[in-house]
């Protein structure tokens, strides 16, 4: 069987290898770098520590991109990781996962994103409130939240529908966007680091005597460090998102796994550096404390008085929007793949006629994000899902061998290197830090096998509703084959 093109679908090959790889670094580099070290810093409590949860996780990060390259030289469809989970494991697997990155993790982003970007809009704007001026508490597992209408949310929800229409019009102009944005925002926290390291304060108690644990180094921080990596792997998500855009690559098979590698790698440097350049702008405490968990601006105050912090937000707000725009690019192109293999609304399945981008889809998502942004829940609900989307990471990889075996001749453009012992580790490093967070966190990771759980029967509704084709496996396998 030949592998499907882009002709096939419908969808215009327009993404270059720089533009792919500004979608990594786009959709990596959004608010988390500038706000999550404060919540790591006050589990570690030390320098080391926070610089070591960052280079663990960056670098099993890059282990990951690098497993997922080869599967997606093998897959070059979109869908990516709901594709790979569907050929590597089963397609309930595949539909689980794209279950949870409809309800949750796609979405849930996007509005925590654009949540972000109307918050560093306030410094500039003090009447975009963030008090809810309509609305009630609801009470969730990890404690209550404001459901409601506020100033910030409704910003936020503007920017997901303006973001949303310039992908409608067509996946050129959204990449260009991603492009240009992605240069912005790279240079904005390159900026960051310099200011930080050449005009901060060195803090002899942070890279001094003060920059190991009051204990020492031992294996009982392992634990401390495994549950704080929750904050920095969120910062770093999204690296496999140009997967779910293959289709629109000029070269999947070549570009995707260099994207995944290289824009990895690059954004895993930058956020080492930004976390040294906050030590060495602020003492560890002030790190810690920053108001709102904002450290970013709080260190570029430090350095530049209180210019820096309009600065940092005009940095901030560039970056979370051109964050957004690779998450809500991307997504649609998951809910396409699963309405293709009729899991879920047909019309997600379709394309515009002019634009050749999945219209129903990006809608869809734009909606469900937008009432995430209104219910304030979706901190809570990522914070539910971070567990889920490890495991989904663990059995993607575990996939790739089930491959090597179940499809020994398939094509491989690119291998992923150091098989099977990098991606083994990415497996163990994965399941390792899923058993920590059972241990560590029960009050997120419970409810976040509950979400995924409730895709279930929705599954089961789907294949009752909309069965398989008579003749054609369910669903059919796409690429690799020869």
């Amino acid at each position: 069987m030949t592998t499907p093109s882009a002709a096939s679908t419908g969808f215009v090959r327009a993404i270059s290898r720089l533009d792919a790889t500004a979608l990594v670094v786009g959709s990596m580099i959004g608010s988390g770098i500038f706000i999550v070290s404060a919540d790591i810093v006050r589990q570690v409590h030390s320098p080391a520590l926070l610089l070591a949860v960052w280079v663990i996780s960056g670098i099993l990060t890059l282990l990951g991109a690098l497993t997922f390259g080869e599967l997606g030289s093998m897959f070059p469809r979109a869908g990516g990781q709901y594709i790979y989970l569907r050929e590597g494991i089963s397609p309930l697997f595949g539909y689980l996962y794209g279950w949870t990155l409809f309800t949750v993790i796609q979405t849930g982003s996007i509005a925590a994103v654009a949540a972000a970007f109307a918050r560093f809009a306030a410094v500039f704007v003090p009447a975009l409130s963030a008090d809810v001026f309509l609305g009630w508490t609801v009470n969730l597992p990890s404690g209550p939240v404001e459901v409601g209408l506020s100033h910030q949310r409704l910003l936020a929800v503007l920017t997901v529908v303006i973001l949303t229409l310039i992908n409608v019009r067509g996946v050129k102009t959204a990449a260009r966007v991603q492009t240009s944005l992605t240069a912005v925002k790279t240079a904005a926290l390159a900026g960051l680091i310099l200011l930080g390291l050449t005009l901060g304060r060195t803090f002899a108690s942070n890279f001094g005597d003060g920059f190991l644990p009051s204990g020492g180094l031992s294996l009982d921080l392992l634990p401390a460090i495994g549950a704080a990596m929750v904050g920095s792997l969120f910062a770093m998500d999204a690296w496999d998102n140009v997967g779910f855009a293959a289709d629109e690559l000029r070269n999947p098979r070549r570009d995707l796994p260099f994207a995944m590698a290289a824009g990895v790698g690059i954004v895993t440097v930058l956020y080492v550096l930004a976390n040294a350049a906050y030590l060495a702008a602020l003492p560890v405490s002030g790190v810690a404390n920053a108001a709102e968990d904002r450290v970013a601006t709080a260190a570029l105050q430090a350095v530049l008085g209180d210019a820096g912090l309009f600065v940092m937000a005009a940095a901030i707000m560039i970056s979370t929007f051109g964050c957004n725009n690779g998450l809500i690019l991307s997504g649609a192109r998951v809910y396409f793949a699963m309405a293709r293999d009729r899991l879920f609304f047909r019309a997600a399945g379709a394309l515009h006629p002019q634009y050749r981008t999945p219209t129903f889809g990006l809608i869809a998502q734009a909606a469900w994000a937008s009432v995430l942004c209104l219910s304030g829940t979706y901190g809570q609900l990522l914070d539910y899902v971070i567990f889920a989307a490890v495991l989904f990471y663990m059995l993607t990889a575990i996939g790739l061998f089930v491959l090597r075996a179940r499809r020994p001749e398939a094509q491989r453009p690119v291998r992923v290197p150091g098989y099977p012992w990098f991606p083994g580790l990415y497996v163990l490093g994965t399941a390792a830090l899923c058993l920590d967070l059972l241990l560590e966190k029960p009050q997120y990771t419970w409810p976040g096998l509950i979400i995924v759980g409730l895709g279930l029967p929705v599954y089961f509704v789907w294949r009752w509703v909309a069965p398989p084709v008579p003749g054609r496996p369910e669903p059919a396998p796409e690429a690799g084959a020869v």
